[in-house]
């Protein structure tokens, strides 16, 4: 019999429902995204009257997701960057220098004297005065190495990190291969995850952060002004660190000692600071940084260790009282209070000549944390708005004509049956959008691409369909019977020729990037509703309507 049970009826006409009301906000994007980029103002800085204004354009107990445009279609920035990995090779080598340093002292007696010598970059030159201890010294050293944690490293049977060889009382230490190649995948992580944070805290929409090579990275930041206000957000380094000062004097010209630096003062200009290299603590130890004000009410930074920092900046602070300490950030440094007190806890204040903006800015960046080392940009373009524009105008002619086209053929070959296929038509294409807005997809030209595609392949289950109706009325079956019969026997072919497209779609989401991700979302999914819309939507429709005219004979 051809029927359907109430509850699948109740089923299917409730997912229709659901696909139109979530694909409903694309029809009002404009309204929509002001209430959106609202109601994130209100919970990051606070309610004010235009932002609740600005949100009131949209009822909050509708759905409110939108397919987000990409780069292409809306305009933005892009950018290649090269991470310099070697710069983290150096700061990592001199990192171990109080280590190094603590573990010779007990040899003395053995070794005699010993100096850091101004090293190449990414190694640590110690001279001895007593070459019959470097043995001992070899050895102390070597026992400061540390497996390296990596999958390749363990893969290989473990490995140090760090390499150290003597010659005439000149010891060298290096970092092995197998951690420097631990490095680069920790530091590319690292920077991902900072340029992703930093470019969140400005409420972007759908940006794409992703590794390219071994030592690239490419971000893409759809409506964004240009790609130097882009660089400008992830380009600055903001690393914080908190330093001993040797002394200060009116110029740069002083001679640093080994192990030291000299730097300009934010806030004095032509004074200069003589710090020891070795932070007592980083930045990359601060858990959160918010703008504040100091007690005169100018604007300042709050600032949060976590433990490990907490007790470092903690016993620093206890054993050297009346002594200054330098903030630097950034290789300027922006404060040299003088220790008054033992300052435990792990909070304290970060003062300056400060604008409330930069004390805000500054914040960011030090919530975002500091980019393990510097960007070099390869490449970078600006998208204006309107080759976007041009660009959603051409993907809303080419849908406009594909869609029209599909819609007259259909009834030019199906008559009213074809009529039907088209309502489920226009139905596939709102829950295709329904379903790009539930997960906040991103449209792009070739995700248009693959609607128009959809919009094509959408009718073949109904061709199918219907050729097979006709083929079982030829039988002189009764409507019912070939109505029936058809929709059974065109089951198999079209779930066949759509697993095999849909799993096109899925080797192109694993396999590709960018674009390529934009046009396999939008065809997987388009697969999915065509085959619902197309099997229960176009069946539901024909099953109703037959229950209502009861024809004795059907024209497909």
């Amino acid at each position: 019999m051809l029927q359907i049970d109430l509850w699948k009826r109740i089923l299917i006409w409730a997912v229709v429902a659901a696909g139109l009301i979530f694909a409903a906000p694309n029809i009002f994007y404009d309204r929509v995204e002001g209430h959106n980029d609202a109601v994130t103002a209100i919970e990051r800085e606070g309610s004010t009257d235009e932002l609740e204004a600005q949100a009131a354009q949209w009822p909050g107990f509708l759905p409110s997701g939108l397919v987000n445009l990409g780069l292409d279609l809306r305009g933005g920035a892009h950018l290649l960057a090269e991470v310099q990995v070697e710069d983290v090779y150096a700061s990592r080598i001199e990192a171990m220098w109080p280590q190094i340093r603590d573990a010779l002292r007990p040899l003395r007696d053995q070794i005699g004297t010993f100096r850091l010598q101004e090293s190449a970059p990414g190694e640590l030159t110690i001279q001895i005065s007593n070459e019959a201890g470097q043995a001992a010294a070899l050895q102390a050293i070597r026992d400061l190495a540390q497996p390296v944690s990596s999958t390749a490293a363990l893969a290989q049977g473990g490995a140090n990190d760090i390499e150290v060889d003597a010659a005439n009382g000149v010891i060298t230490v290096t970092l092995s291969e197998a951690e420097r190649a631990a490095t680069d995948e920790r530091t590319l992580r690292q920077a991902l995850e900072i340029i992703r944070r930093r470019i969140d805290e400005v409420g972007t929409r759908e940006p794409t952060i992703q590794r390219q090579g071994p030592d690239r990275i490419l971000i893409q930041v759809p409506g964004i002004g240009s790609a130097q206000e882009l660089k400008d957000i992830i380009g600055t380094t903001a690393q914080l660190t908190f330093q001993p000062v040797v002394s200060r004097a009116s110029g740069p010209d002083a001679e640093p000692g080994v192990g030291e630096e000299i730097l300009p003062s934010l806030d004095e200009e032509g004074l200069y600071y003589t710090l020891d290299r070795t932070p007592v603590v980083t930045g990359e130890q601060l858990v959160d940084a918010q703008p504040s004000f100091d007690q005169n009410g100018q604007p300042a930074v709050n600032f949060r260790f976590n433990s490990q920092g907490a007790r470092a900046f903690g016993d620093y602070t206890a054993a050297n009282i009346g002594s200054p300490f330098a903030i630097v950030l950034d290789d300027e440094v922006i404060s040299a209070p003088v220790i008054q007190s033992h300052i435990p806890g792990g909070s304290g204040i970060i003062t300056g000549n400060f604008t409330i903006e930069e004390s805000t800015d500054l914040a960011v960046l030090l919530r975002a944390g500091a980019l393990p080392a510097g960007l070099t940009f390869l490449e970078e373009r600006t998208i204006g708005p309107e080759l976007g524009a041009d660009s959603i105008a051409a993907g809303q002619i080419a849908t406009a004509v594909a869609f029209a086209a599909v819609l007259i053929f259909m009834v030019v070959s199906y008559g009213l049956f074809g009529i039907f296929a088209n309502i489920a038509l226009i139905l596939n294409i709102a829950l295709l959008f329904g379903l790009l807005s539930l997960i906040g997809a991103t449209l792009t030209l070739p995700g248009i691409a693959g609607i128009v595609l959809t919009v094509g392949m959408a009718v073949d289950a109904n061709v199918l369909v219907f050729e097979r109706i006709r083929e079982e009325l030829k039988t002189a079956r009764g409507p019912a019977r070939a109505i029936e019969l058809g929709y059974e026997k065109a089951l198999s072919a079209i779930v066949d020729a759509n697993i095999t497209t849909i799993i096109t779609a899925i080797i192109l989401f694993a396999m590709g990037s960018g674009p390529v991700r934009g046009f396999a979302i939008t065809l997987g999914f388009g697969i999915v509703t065509s085959v619902f819309t197309a099997v229960f939507v176009t069946r539901l429709l024909i099953v109703t309507w037959f229950e209502r005219r009861r024809p004795k004979t059907i024209t497909v």
